[in-house]
């Protein structure tokens, strides 16, 4: 979809016909090592990454980080499972998106005792940006968006909440400092939040990544866009640096440099 190539070209240019290829898309069998080789090669993915996920069923080392102030809050949207996070130091706290769950955000914060000071949305779809209004009729507080972004919204705060990050410019949480990274693709204003701390790399990356695969660039003209935001900003963060994703399990860059399809 993102390089524009239609099952029956994709079905010449690989030699899997086009019938076994649409069986692969809805999971109806594991694809053959050669099958899975001859797409690679077609839609120029990384062919041992996207066989060691397809055939050997590789996930993620568990990640350990030493920074105590990140709790994963988990939501559900029409039983699609996505997650939200508070970053918390000294008694302030972030949110890196909703969750699709402004409820249990709100308790996280109110059972830490967190003065809430931003809310970073990597995105503005639904299962990331929804319940904003109910968090900020408890705390008005500044919401990061990419400007692009802003159409997305299904609610739209008032417009002095508002801040639309620069690449590179810095949010402070206590004593940590939240860096934002301007990452387009899998929408135009999709952003990174990278926390800089003395032990510890970090990033928020929302649907621009997930462990062993990235999000659909919306539209899908951003697909280019998208890869050069995973291959030139997120995977040349240090290869230590922990991967929060709005799906799936946590990751790192170095898992990813090795196994992700997409990594170039």
């Amino acid at each position: 979809m993102g390089q524009g190539i239609a099952v029956a070209d994709l079905a010449r240019n690989s030699g899997v016909p086009a019938v076994d290829i649409t069986a692969l898309e809805r999971g109806a069998r594991t694809p053959t090592r050669s099958e899975v080789d001859a797409l690679a090669r077609a839609l120029g993915l990384k062919a041992e990454a996207l066989g060691g996920i397809a055939l050997d069923g590789w996930t993620p080392a568990p990640t350990r980080s030493s920074v105590s102030g990140v709790e994963t809050v988990p939501g559900n949207i029409g039983g699609y499972a996505v997650k939200g996070y508070v970053l918390f130091d000294s008694g302030e706290a972030v949110l890196i998106d909703t969750g699709y769950n402004p409820t249990a955000m709100l308790e996280v914060l109110n059972r830490r005792r967190l003065r809430l000071t931003g809310i970073c949305l990597t995105h503005g779809h639904a299962d990331h940006a929804d319940g904003v209004d109910r968090i900020l009729a408890h705390w008005p507080v500044p919401v990061y968006l990419g400007d692009a972004d802003h159409r997305l919204l299904s609610w739209q705060p008032r417009s002095e909440l508002m801040r639309a990050p620069e690449d590179g410019m810095t949010i402070r949480v206590g004593e940590l400092r939240v860096r934002c990274m301007v990452t387009p693709g899998h929408t135009p204003g999709g952003i990174c939040y990278k926390v800089e701390h003395s032990t510890d790399d970090l990033c928020f990356v929302g649907d621009t990544l997930f462990a062993g695969s990235i999000g659909r660039a919306n539209p899908f003209s951003l697909y280019p866009v998208h890869l050069e935001s995973v291959r030139r900003r997120v995977l040349t963060l240090p290869e230590r640096t922990v991967l929060f994703p709005g799906h799936g399990p946590d990751t790192t860059v170095r898992e990813e440099l090795a196994h992700n399809p997409f990594a170039g």
